[in-house]
């Protein structure tokens, strides 16, 4: 997209593309999705958002539970420049994704105009929008639960020695992407692995999972960071529409809890491992 400098000179402007994805459902990918939208909103960010997970809807739906909230409460609450963008209708599936591929194009070219950030919520299965979704991302962000259940999205894991076999069709496709995206030219991707739902305790299920994704991170190129806690607090606020950077706006400061404050330095921390102050 060519937009005009302060000079009357022609620039390209492309906004940073975030992604998250996962082909495992109740991965946390919405809920990553969304407090990214509003903490880089709180930072000071023009963010937009594209939903690809049109039948779902829980990134669409969570923004509309948040505009409900302001409207009844009469409050200001800051919001996001949305898209929710529907597979083509077209029975050739080659023209499909060709068109596909041409309106997430332009979605995320008239954001980019307005807009430093684009968040992008895919489905949670493979499609041909949750492979588009990932050829655009600059950053990539896979929420993880922390178990060997969910652990089989990235890799296959030897039961008898607990050692990596081969990385999974998940891990094989974000490849894939990456090589699309390089062939557009522009940033490379960096993928993060965000590992949700960390026990607080030092169990060797933990342990043997974090040996498992460091092998396998030099093996397909990510990193990975610690994500979100099992908090009922993080379920709670999807139909209010809120997340925890909303919580002092909401509670007030007075009445945080210890739970309160952990949760949203989990969200500070994602966004810092991003990149964004």
């Amino acid at each position: 997209m060519i937009v005009g400098d302060s000079q009357g000179f022609m620039t390209t402007k492309r906004a940073h593309v975030i992604v998250t994805g996962n082909e495992k459902g109740g991965s946390g990918k919405s809920t990553t999705a969304m407090h990214l939208v509003v903490g880089l909103l709180r930072d000071g960010h023009g963010v937009g958002s594209i939903d690809l997970d049109a039948r779902q809807g829980t990134l669409s739906t969570y923004l509309a539970n948040r505009q409900q909230f302001i409207n009844d409460k009469g409050t200001v609450l800051p919001m996001p420049d949305s898209r929710v963008i529907a597979h083509s209708t077209d029975i050739n599936r080659d023209a499909a994704e060709a068109d596909d591929e041409r309106l997430l194009l332009e979605t995320i070219e008239e954001l980019s105009l307005e807009n430093d950030v684009i968040v992008i919520d895919t489905p949670g299965a493979d499609s041909i929008l949750t492979r588009l979704g990932h050829s655009f991302a600059d950053t990539l962000i896979t929420p993880l639960n922390d178990s060997f259940i969910d652990l089989d999205v990235l890799a296959q894991v030897d039961p008898l020695t607990l050692q990596i076999k081969n990385p999974s069709h998940y891990s094989e496709m974000v490849w894939q992407q990456k090589m699309r995206k390089a062939r557009r030219g522009g940033r490379a991707m960096d993928w993060i692995v965000m590992r949700n739902r960390l026990s607080h305790l030092d169990a060797r299920n933990k342990r043997e999972i974090e040996r498992l994704l460091g092998d396998l991170s030099e093996r397909v190129g990510f990193r990975q960071i610690a994500g979100f806690g099992e908090r009922v607090i993080y379920r709670e606020l999807f139909l209010a529409g809120l997340t925890m950077m909303d919580i002092i706006d909401v509670l007030g400061p007075e009445n945080l809890t210890m739970s309160h404050i952990s949760a949203r330095q989990e969200v500070r921390a994602l966004i810092d491992a991003i990149g964004f102050g």
